[in-house]
């Protein structure tokens, strides 16, 4: 079922008072239910591997804050919108640690990029079935090292739970351009 977890609070604040358009709200919501979907296999199926789901799910559900006010890049290409979010939730108070996500996103492959910041960047590529083999690679890599497994089986195991994740694009993409862009 479509969005049956609850939405992190201080989110949904941030983009009432933003005044987000009904299709930013849904994409969030719809990222950030992967994202939830997808830290809970990875707490179950990799419980050392080190990362803030707390961190991870208020990104998710924040990722594309800078679309509130760079509309054109909710049905077209464009990063401003990465850097712009980054300040707009500076500017509302949160955290530098939790606001990075906005810009991050995108950036998967800079140096100093986090596990937190790889999960967000994942759930934004899987929600609508994309694939991206070399960010998942950046993710496998990780789970081999912290698991103390061979990276075929980190390979296995990740791509598994993607694949169920991405068996319900459809659904999601139908759920996000039901919704208005402005």
């Amino acid at each position: 079922m479509l969005l049956e977890r609850g939405f992190p609070s201080p989110a949904a604040e941030l983009l009432r008072r933003l005044s987000a358009s009904p299709r930013l709200v849904a994409h969030l919501r719809l990222v950030h239910d992967v994202a939830f979907r997808l830290t809970e296999w990875l707490a179950h199926a990799h419980p050392a591997v080190l990362f803030d789901r707390e961190a991870v799910l208020f990104g998710a559900a924040t990722h594309d804050i800078g679309k509130a006010r760079v509309a054109e890049e909710l049905s077209a290409p464009g990063s401003r919108h990465e850097q712009l979010g980054e300040q707009l939730l500076l500017a509302e108070g949160v955290s530098p640690r939790l606001a990075r996500f906005a810009a991050t996103h995108a950036s998967w492959h800079a140096d100093g990029v986090e596990m937190d910041d790889l999960l967000i960047s994942l759930a934004d590529k899987v929600w609508k079935a994309k694939r991206v083999p070399d960010l998942e690679q950046l993710v496998v890599d990780r789970l081999a090292v912290a698991s103390a497994v061979e990276p075929w089986a980190a390979f296995m195991s990740l791509d598994d739970c993607l694949d169920r994740l991405a068996a319900g694009a459809d659904e999601r993409l139908a759920f996000q351009n039901a919704h208005p862009v402005s």
